[in-house]
């Protein structure tokens, strides 16, 4: 039987990383995550096939990623909101040349420096690729430590499959917080096939030339079509969510990770007052799980949206009901952490207001 281990989400990710065949990691230091990076260097010194730098800079990290991915090594780096900016021309480009490689954000509160604190305020820029050009990532936002451990293995995967950069969206709170956490097998990196793209010497086969920089017009829109015609077949495949206690729902709470969490204690507190009141939790925020949700909205008269943030993903929830269900937001931003009280609060609000379109958040504080 495995067994479980006690760990914080920062090391959890790590960990779940190694085991997923990851052996280089390039990153900049930035709280709230960086016991990601001090893991990474702790483990990798005790292996013989690893690379572990602490780069200049998050510019430079993302084009030491860049450098790993194409001489076909399991890559990583990560950071927090401001420097996750830093690295979008570098994720740009990774997209634009098709290279896999894991990116963890462990968002803070901000906009510019902001705070340590924990927040969802950079939800824009991780689904609407973050970067310049015609591009998408898949964004998992874990909400416990075991979806950290599966996502990250997955996020691997996924990222060579599809050929594109994956994001771990995940914040300070998930980062510190210590749950138990089984881990899946560890894959050995040597047994691996050689990536179409790794660029090793064209002896015995035709050259390869991995590159971003399309002069050519017409081939430049080949590579943007390739590339939307990707995201449509990740659109359809990976939509990844949590429906609870939404059978007798009369209101839904949709919320993500730590928000989730959260929002999960102020529904059965709901319930216990009598509140016909259920969760609807994205595991994926790209691609956003709108064939769920949509057919939820059917049924569903009403949705709160909680973000920790001022509401970037309530713009989704509405593309996803297309007018059929009325949608309400409650945020708090800049770090500030509601309680489950809160929040059943918030709900309670939401269904006993039964003429109001108000946004509920900014309403119960005024």
């Amino acid at each position: 039987m495995t067994s479980k281990k006690l760990m914080r989400g920062t090391h959890v990710l790590g960990e779940a990383a190694i085991r997923a065949g990851c052996r280089a990691y390039f990153g900049y230091p930035i709280t709230p995550q960086n016991e990601l990076p001090e893991y990474m260097a702790s483990a990798f010194a005790k292996m013989d096939d690893a690379v572990f730098l602490q780069a200049e800079s998050e510019l430079a990290s993302i084009n030491m990623v860049i450098g790993a991915s194409v001489a076909g090594a399991r890559v990583m780096t990560s950071s927090s909101s401001p420097g996750i900016s830093l690295k979008q021309e570098g994720i740009s480009y990774m997209a634009g040349m098709e290279l896999p490689g894991v990116i963890v954000n462990m968002m803070r509160g901000g906009p510019g420096l902001g705070n340590i604190a924990p927040a969802q305020g950079d939800y824009f820029q991780a689904t609407r690729g973050g970067g310049h050009g015609d591009y998408r990532l898949i964004v998992f936002a874990p909400a416990y430590g075991q979806e950290i451990a599966d996502m990250t293995r997955s996020a691997f995967e996924l990222a060579e499959r599809y050929r594109t950069p994956v994001m771990i969206l995940g914040d300070g709170m998930m980062g510190q917080m210590m749950e138990p956490v089984v881990f899946p097998e560890s894959i050995n990196p040597a047994d691996r096939p050689k990536p179409e793209w790794l660029l090793d010497g064209c002896k015995g086969r035709p050259s390869r030339i991995v590159r971003s920089l399309w002069l050519d017009v017409d081939k430049e829109e080949e590579l943007n079509w390739r590339l939307f015609r990707k995201y449509e077949a990740i659109t359809r495949e990976l939509q990844d969510c949590e429906a609870y206690m939404v059978d007798d729902a009369e209101l839904v709470v949709v919320a993500y990770g730590t928000a989730a969490r959260i929002a999960k204690g102020g529904v059965h507190r709901a319930r216990d007052l009598g509140l016909k009141v259920g969760l609807f939790r994205p595991k994926t925020v790209w691609p956003f799980p709108m064939d769920a949700l949509g057919a939820l909205s059917r049924s569903i008269e009403r949705f709160l949206v909680f973000e920790m943030s001022i509401g970037q993903m309530v713009e989704d929830v509405r593309l996803a009901v297309e007018g059929r269900s009325e949608v309400l937001f409650y945020g708090r931003p800049g770090g500030v952490v509601s309680t489950p009280e809160e929040i059943a609060n918030a709900i309670s609000s939401a269904y006993r207001n039964t003429t109001s379109r108000e946004v509920v958040g900014l309403r119960a504080r005024q």
